[in-house]
């Protein structure tokens, strides 16, 4: 699977070598940048990685302007692969139970990175179109995984948490609840200045959102990582048009 352009290519890692390119841009985003950390992070080899990367796949997106390097990268994990695996990885933090009861072929996203040249430009729509090619050759229907705010101050997020509860929560069927049960729910609606909470909101949360993406009951504060988690779900029976039509262009 590829999408080849003028200046990016997308594809599955295939070697050792590519899931370490995936790690080094993991070490600079979520080690250097936002001050994470773990028990298998290798600082001398400058590589972010954990016990679950032997069994996702890894897409890589690479830049032929900078020598193929990789400028982002994202995590897949499928059903049959979590089997393997023992676990999601997520699973950790929530409680999955209503996402395995719906019977439907689940895939659980992680790790999305972009490095810092090249977000607010295409890169991730590049990652997501190649994502969608993936969606369809796997017969996905429910999309997963952990988004992050930077912090773990939840009092400073009160605003956008309580946005996503009011707003963005789950059907029930499909809602995950955290497991260290972190409310959202901290100001009651009418209180939230919708315009400033929404600029609080990171990139990659607000591009989910739009294309119809929901989220899990209750935040999970990771003070490893320095930051304040919520579950992402998406319906692909739910997206909206916008959606849709990165779908059709990726199968086309």
């Amino acid at each position: 699977m590829a999408l080849d352009e003028t200046e990016f290519t997308v594809r599955l890692a295939r070697c050792a070598q590519d899931i370490r390119a995936a790690q080094r841009l993991r070490y600079e985003v979520f080690v250097e940048e936002l001050g994470g950390s773990g028990a298998l992070v290798d600082h001398d080899a400058r590589l972010e990685r954990d016990r679950f990367d032997p069994f996702f796949d890894h897409l890589l997106l690479r830049d032929a302007r900078r020598g193929d390097a990789v400028v982002g990268v994202y995590r897949l994990l499928r059903d049959d692969q979590a089997r393997v695996a023992g676990q999601f990885y997520s699973e950790d933090e929530y409680d999955l139970e209503p996402l395995r009861r719906s019977g439907r072929r689940l895939l659980e996203l992680g790790r999305s990175c972009l490095h810092p040249d090249y977000r607010g430009g295409t890169a991730m729509m590049h990652l997501w179109q190649a994502l969608a090619g993936y969606v369809a050759e796997h017969g996905i229907e429910v999309l997963f995984g952990t988004a992050s705010f930077h912090g773990t101050d939840v009092a400073r997020l009160a605003e956008p948490l309580s946005l996503l509860h009011h707003r963005h929560l789950a059907p029930e069927a499909l809602r995950v609840r955290s497991r260290v049960f972190q409310s959202m729910d901290l100001l009651p609606e009418a209180q939230i200045d919708r315009k400033r909470a929404m600029l609080e909101v990171p990139a990659l949360i607000k591009g989910y959102l739009r294309l119809g993406g929901t989220v899990g009951e209750g935040a999970f504060v990771d003070h490893a990582f320095n930051t304040t988690d919520v579950c992402l779900v998406m319906d692909t029976e739910r997206l909206n048009a916008k959606a849709a039509g990165i779908y059709t262009r990726a199968r086309g």
